[in-house]
């Protein structure tokens, strides 16, 4: 195949300075100790259509690249856990994973409604507001090391139950939106269904046997194989309607040992490259000009869904006898929304469901992928007043993570 003159340098000049400006931009989040997150997604508003400057030859690749990265994102989270913490997670949390879904998908719907929207159109809202980005939570635990806190499995296990939620949800969308038969529904759900139990299966029976199968004393070919079935699984897991970033999150959880050690250290660059990326391209996705007339409604949805998750992130982690900074983090870790939310609206407005769907849902999202963000960073600074902490005559009170 030939390109036309010119094509390929104009590519890898755009994604070059995308790239350095992710460089500078992280550069900046850090010399302020703020998460980066929320620069990059401002970055996207930027360079998309109707900012500043628009990306033309790279638009492809970066979308590549965003689906890449939300995929490495899970996949590490995944490696941080094995399949027994899956398990006794879910166990544990799966009563905290009905309320999440019942406190934070009833303010979407019910907005929905009372916008005026069709049932199917607040049916679709209510999936925006429930489903936290457990794309934007991975990274920013990573970043923020929190990863080995006694919170983090409460927050993972809530994730993967609303990840798991939206294995159902996606296909009851699609078909109600493109105004399919019942029975399309129920054969969709239950093959998702029948997919992420099958894997669950084959985390927790055969995680050690695929470790050593995987494993190899070169790390080229280590991270060939690790990344390569990672691809693999997620392409094959959207295909079916089950989420991508479900089946790399559960690849990861069946990767233990020192494959998943050095798997985490040789992937962790490259996710961090692919995971800027990603969500450059969320803020490339919302147009600038459409924001301005959802702030309102979007802004009062975002306080109200974000109180909701912060009640069922606090009484979860109560529940798992987390103490109150503990419990602090763990609801304001739920809060940012991203990937899923863009997904869902994403449907809505390819099928014509509703004018103002695609709006409200993009200024909801940007707003606490941003605000959320910044929840999360400051997570330990907010309350620390109220609550002090009275050391000994001669020593420094220093927190524990699990506190």
């Amino acid at each position: 195949m030939v390109l036309a003159a010119g094509t390929s340098g104009d590519i890898l000049i755009e994604l070059g300075a995308v790239i350095l400006a992710l460089a500078i931009l992280g550069r900046l989040a850090d010399r302020f100790g703020l998460p980066a997150i929320p620069l990059f997604v401002v970055m996207g508003l930027a360079v998309g259509e109707g900012g500043v400057h628009s990306l033309e030859a790279s638009t492809s690749f970066i979308k590549v690249g965003a689906d890449i990265g939300v995929v490495l994102l899970l996949l590490l989270l995944g490696l941080e856990y094995d399949a027994e913490d899956l398990r006794s997670g879910l166990r544990s949390n799966w009563l905290a994973g009905l309320v999440d879904l019942v406190l934070n998908f009833a303010p979407g719907f019910v907005a929905g409604l009372l916008l005026g929207w069709s049932a199917l159109a607040a049916f679709l809202l209510g999936g925006i507001t429930y489903v936290s980005s457990s794309g934007i939570i991975a990274k920013l635990l990573g970043d923020l090391d929190r990863l080995a806190n006694r919170e983090t499995p409460v927050i993972l296990s809530v994730l993967v139950f609303e990840d798991l939620v939206m294995a159902v949800f996606l296909p009851i969308a699609a078909v109600w939106v493109i105004g399919g038969a019942p029975l399309d529904a129920v054969l969709s759900v239950a093959l998702a269904l029948a997919v992420v139990a099958a894997a669950v299966f084959a985390s927790l029976r055969l995680g050690v046997h695929v470790s050593r199968i995987v494993d190899t004393r070169s790390n080229e070919l280590l991270i060939f194989t690790v990344l390569g079935l990672t691809l693999l699984v997620a392409g094959l897991a959207e295909q079916i309607q089950v989420s991508a970033a479900v089946g790399a999150f559960l690849l990861g959880v069946m990767l233990s040992g020192h494959v998943a050690e050095r798997g985490r250290a040789l992937l962790l660059p490259v996710r961090d490259v692919f995971g800027g990326l990603f969500f450059v391209y969320f803020g490339v996705q919302i147009e600038p000009s459409t924001l301005a007339p959802m702030v309102v409604p979007a802004l009062v949805l975002a306080i109200a869904t974000s109180a909701t998750k912060c009640v069922g992130g606090s009484w979860a982690a109560k529940r798992a006898g987390i103490g109150p900074r503990g419990r602090r983090r763990a609801a304001l870790s739920l809060i940012p929304r991203g990937e899923f939310s863009i997904v869902i609206a994403g449907i809505g407005v390819v099928g014509g469901v509703e004018s103002d769907l695609g709006a409200l849902s993009a200024t909801y999202v940007l707003l606490l992928a941003v605000g959320g963000s910044l929840a999360v960073r400051f997570a330990d600074s907010l309350g620390a007043r109220a609550v002090p902490v009275r050391a000994p005559a001669g020593r420094r009170a220093t927190p524990s993570p699990g506190s």
